[in-house]
Parts: C-alpha cells; structure tokens; sequence
C-alpha cells in the first residue's frame, strides 16, 4: 500500500474510534456498560497506527512524501491544502503519540473500570490522538493550528472530566485560556511568514524563509516560542498544570508528560 494512503489511515483511525465511543455511547447507552469493546476499540484504533507507522519509519528512504486530501482554503492569494508530510520528524513523533498513547489506553481500561464516563473518556482520549496526529503530520501551519487547537480542546475536556466538581471544571478552564495566550501568539507568527513569503507550507517556508527580513524572522521565532511556551507550561505561562493535575491520572500521563509536552 502506498505510504500517502496509509498516512490517511494513521490520521483515520483515531478518528473512527473517538465516533464509535462518543456518538455510540450517546446514543446506545447500553454501550455504555460494555468496558471491554470500548477499551479495546479505543486502543486499538491507537496502536493500529503505532504498527502502521513503525512500518513506514522502517522503509522510508529519506525524501518527504506529501499526502494530499483535499484543498481546505482557496482566498486570493492564499492556498492551503488539507495535506500531510511525511519525513523522519513527522514519522518519529507519530511514533511517540501513538506508541505512548496506546499504552495509556490500555492502562486506562483498568484505571476507568466502573466510572459512568468510561465511554466519554476514550471518546476524548481518541480524539486528543487524532488531533495530535495532525499536529505532527500536517503539512502546512493552517493544519498544524488545527491540530494544535484540538489538542487544547481535548485537554480541556480530559482536565475537567470529573466536571461535577467545580475544582476541576475551574482547574480546565484556567488551562483553555492561559494557552489561548500562546495560540494568539503563534497566530501572529503565521500572519507575519505570510506576509514575507507569500505560503504557509513547510516546502516554500523551508526554501523561501532565509528571504525574510531580519526583523521578520526575530518576531517569527519569538512568537513561535511563546506558543510553545503556553502549550509546554514553560515559565511564565506554567501556572496552569498544577491544576490540571485534577483530571484522572492517565491524562497527566498523556498530555502534561508524554505526547503533547514533547
């Protein structure tokens, strides 16, 4: 099979999982109480990707390999392209999500048994995969933003999971606003690399980005890095992960120190 399209399937799966648990678990509440075909779905739907991966990183002969799916945005001069890259970073850190997340996943079977939102939880833990996913694959900025909101989205509903007690609703809401701080900051940097260069793939950015101003280029770094910052809870934009520690112990694991801190 060609790597383009299982890519697309790495990307997929996630997805297919966080609908079967969510939307199932909406809709059928006796799907509710069946543990094991949510847990094991949810986790599968994960490592599936892991082995998918593995077996691309171990073939791939080092020139990057774009996937195209669709053309998201066309607007004057503006063209983005709901694409994926695949290259040995791209592949590496999709290793680390889906390797590191599968194994969440399974611990979170046994860590769950018996909450009522057992189903809720594995929703929301596929859907911070499939976000992350696109946050390391996707092929241009626009899609690494969307992936990088999803992941902010995601970890507000796994921080304040146990949302009856007010503490933790607060606890998510404290860490949904203070990254809107670096995702404000990382906007302005995609503003500005387009105004220089005219695109926001990597291809052009990569060739055409030594042409950028000096002062461009200072900015652009800065504001990358304060994105970084809040998203990574780096000083000063920390305060927030000691709260999120109110959300179950397999999110700390997930998100605060493994895929989304990497």
């Amino acid at each position: 099979m060609q790597p383009e399209l299982l890519i697309k399937l790495v990307i997929l799966l996630p997805l297919i999982g966080a609908a079967f648990n969510g939307l199932g678990g909406l809709f059928l509440p006796a799907l509710r109480k069946q543990e094991g075909l949510i847990g094991i779905v949810g986790t599968a739907m994960v490592l599936v990707p892991f082995l998918i991966t593995v077996s691309l990183f171990a073939s791939f002969h080092g020139e990057a390999i774009v996937a195209p799916v669709f053309t998201w945005m066309a607007a004057g001069d503006l063209t983005v392209d709901f694409a994926y890259r695949i290259d040995e970073l791209s592949l590496l850190m999709t290793m680390i999500v889906t390797g590191v997340g599968s194994l969440i996943h399974l611990y979170s079977i046994g860590y769950m048994h018996g909450d009522d939102g057992f189903w809720r939880f594995f929703a929301y833990l596929n859907l911070f995969i499939f976000a992350m996913l696109n946050l390391v694959l996707g092929n241009n900025l626009v899609v690494l933003f969307l992936g990088w909101e999803g992941v902010g989205l995601c970890s507000y509903l796994l921080i304040g999971f146990w949302y009856k007690n007010l503490k933790n609703s607060a606890a998510a809401g404290k860490a949904f606003i203070m990254n809107r701080v670096g995702d404000f900051a990382f906007l302005l940097a995609m503003f500005i690399i387009f105004r220089e260069i005219g695109a926001l793939d990597f291809d052009t950015i990569l060739t055409d980005g030594l042409s950028m101003s000096q002062s461009s280029t200072y900015w652009v770094v800065a504001l990358l890095f304060i994105g970084a910052t809040g998203k990574s809870a780096q000083i000063p934009l920390f305060t927030w992960l000691p709260d999120a520690m109110a959300g179950p112990t397999p999110v700390s694991a997930l998100i605060h120190a493994a895929t989304s801190n990497t």
